[in-house]
């Protein structure tokens, strides 16, 4: 497999990758989304909630705040460092090396109200370690009035998105590289217009290609020329697009996911031999 970088922009990243197969790219997709680990609220203990919100509601909000992983200081309970030799998982509940605590408290005053109208944001969440604090920080969790408070405890966890989606570090999609043929057509600016990733181009009244890498295979095109433009993706090179949400760059994701391809590998190879 070959991979070229086509495009990096704010948390998306785009890549050919080529020489390969839908096989291989949709596992690495899905070793991304599934099994790279991220930190996330898991536990919260409620101290003082007055808000108009239960405590279930604002527990849920908490645990949907994404927060920066550091992947070097953190690893799940499986891998822990601080688990016993007998232990599948560390039973730690606070164990430094798969958990963290985190604190929110906020009251209703004068100086809330006048600057976020009452509304408490993520990026009020205190976290022991500087590293580990919302990608957002203007992430509204509650919003409370004059006499008002909220007191919360949490611990976040390293957890997987095949466990939970709140534990996934991005979207990940991918598609075959689009090759374009075009006949004879005579609607060429209405074809133009009609699609919906302005993949073409009028020049000299003819239709051409702008930039195939922007077709999305939907083939509206096609149906349009009355099937004078022929479109078909590829199945030996890819445009892998990954979106992080920002607990992690693309890279420490598919670095991360090829690391657990890897270790996927060496325990099929233990049980190949054991036959």
């Amino acid at each position: 497999m070959k991979i070229e970088l086509l495009n990096k922009e704010n948390e998306t990243t785009t890549l050919l990758l080529k020489e390969t197969n839908p096989t291989e790219v949709n596992m690495l997709r899905r070793l991304i989304v599934d099994e790279v680990p991220t930190l996330a609220i898991e536990d919260v203990t409620f101290i003082d909630n007055s808000s108009a919100l239960y405590d279930e509601i604002v527990a849920h909000r908490l645990g949907l705040i994404i927060l920066k992983t550091d992947l070097e200081s953190y690893n799940l309970p499986s891998e822990c460092k601080g688990k016993k030799k007998d232990e599948e998982v560390c039973t730690k509940e606070n164990c430094p090396h798969h958990s963290l605590l985190l604190k929110l408290e906020a009251k209703s005053d004068d100086k809330r109200q006048k600057e976020s109208k009452g509304y408490v944001y993520a990026e009020e969440i205190e976290s022991k370690d500087k590293v580990v604090k919302p990608v957002h920080p203007k992430t509204p969790i509650v919003k409370i009035i004059k006499k008002q408070r909220i007191e919360v405890e949490a611990r976040a966890v390293m957890g997987q998105g095949k466990d939970h989606m709140k534990f996934s570090p991005g979207l990940v999609h991918y598609k075959g590289y689009p090759t374009i043929k075009i006949g004879d057509i005579k609607n060429a600016d209405a074809i133009s217009e009609l699609c919906p990733a302005k993949v073409f181009k009028v020049a000299n009244g003819k239709l051409k290609v702008d930039d195939e890498k922007k077709c999305i295979l939907c083939k509206a095109c096609v149906e349009a020329s009355d099937d004078k433009i022929e479109i078909k993706g590829s199945n030996e090179d890819f445009i892998l697009t990954i979106e992080s949400w920002g607990q992690l760059t693309a890279k420490e994701m598919l670095l991360k996911a090829l690391d657990i391809m890897d270790s996927k590998l060496d325990e099929f190879e233990k049980q190949i031999k054991k036959l």
